[in-house]
Formats: structure tokens, sequence, C-alpha cells
């Protein structure tokens, strides 16, 4: 429903946990755990553009990519795993753009999605920002999935996702479920996961 005429701008989403959060200066304290996991469940990747009878969700990929990550990244503590886990978690609130959208659009969306994250990792005990060796293995893991995504459910040939996402090496498609699953059956694999996470990190 569009604010009425002479209401002050909105730039807060309201959550399902109670919390009000603040799109132009989120505050750790407005995170909540499962705020996320509900939101990035009820998020398709590629725009929808996905087969199966769900829509594959950002939660179910970021599952994904953080079982990419232990691969690639063996000796990985808790507090990477869950950077990793909450690598696209800002998509709770601003949903998935996909990457041409992205480059259209520009700084703003960016600069938002930014803020948003570093509220993110403030609130998990994360670096606000992260460390460039780590960003780039989670960005290595993200693309592994996204190649899999790509040839296993949205249409890509193998040669056409090489090119944007490069061709994974000592991985195949067997070692992962791409099947895509119901929400609230994705929200709670994404709850357990960040609370197994949060357990392995220790007080």
């Amino acid at each position: 429903m569009p604010d009425r005429p002479g209401a002050p701008d909105r730039a807060w989403q309201r959550m399902l946990s109670g919390r009000r959060l603040d799109l132009l200066d989120p505050s750790p304290l407005d995170v909540e755990l499962s705020d996320i996991a509900h939101g990035l469940a009820r998020v398709a990747r590629w725009n929808g553009q996905t087969s199966g009878d769900h829509a594959f969700s950002v939660a179910q990929h970021s599952l994904l990519v953080e079982q990419v990550f232990r691969r690639l990244m063996p000796e990985a503590n808790g507090a990477e795993r869950l950077a990793a886990l909450l690598h696209d978690a800002p998509e709770y609130v601003i949903g998935d753009m996909i990457s041409p959208f992205k480059a259209v659009v520009g700084g703003g969306y960016k600069e938002v999605e930014k803020r948003l994250q570093r509220a993110i990792h403030l609130h998990f005990g994360l670096p606000a920002e992260l460390p460039d060796k780590l960003v780039r293995a989670i960005k290595r893991a993200d693309q592994v999935a996204a190649w899999f995504e790509a040839t296993q459910l949205a249409g890509f040939s193998e040669i056409e996702a090489a090119r944007y996402f490069g061709r994974p090496r000592g991985f195949s498609a067997d070692d992962f479920d791409l099947a895509p699953r119901a929400a609230k059956t994705v929200e709670r694999q994404f709850l357990a996961a960040a609370r197994t996470i949060e357990i392995s990190r220790g007080p």
C-alpha cells in the first residue's frame, strides 16, 4: 500500500520478528536470524526462471555456497563459514536482483546492500568488512554454485555458464542436491545450519 499523501517517506521495513529495519541506516540490533532465514527462503534466484516445482531460493543457494566453501577451504573456522552462509543475506530485505540489472541500476543499490551487509556482519560478531582473502574465497564458492545452478536449473549450456562463472574443477553435479525445495523446508535448514555454525564458534 502506498504512503498516504503528505506522509513522510518510509525507509524501513517491518519484519515478522517485530523488528523495524531502517534501510538507509540499518542497525545490527534490528537484525534477526529468523527474519533472514524466512526472507531468503522466499526470494527466488534467477528471477524464478528455474525448473522444478518450487523456486530455487536464495536460502538454498546460500546453503550450497557454504557447502562449496567448506570444500574449497577445509581449514575455515566457524566465523568464516558463517560469513559464507550470509554472503547474500541483505537480499532478505532488498530481494535478489540479477547481475545484469545491478549493472544498470548502479551505485545506489550497491550502497544499500553494503550498509545492510555491514549491519548483518556486526550483529553476528563478524568484521563489518571481511578480509580480501575471505571475500575472494566466498566469491569463488559463489561462482561454483552459480555454474551448477545455471546448468542444472536455469537453462544455460555449459559453454555459456563457463563464460560467465568459470568452469568449476574438482566438483560434479552429483556432489550436490540441487532439487528446489519448499520455502518452509529451506527456512528450517538455513536456521539449523546457522545455529550449528554458531555453536562451532564457541562462547
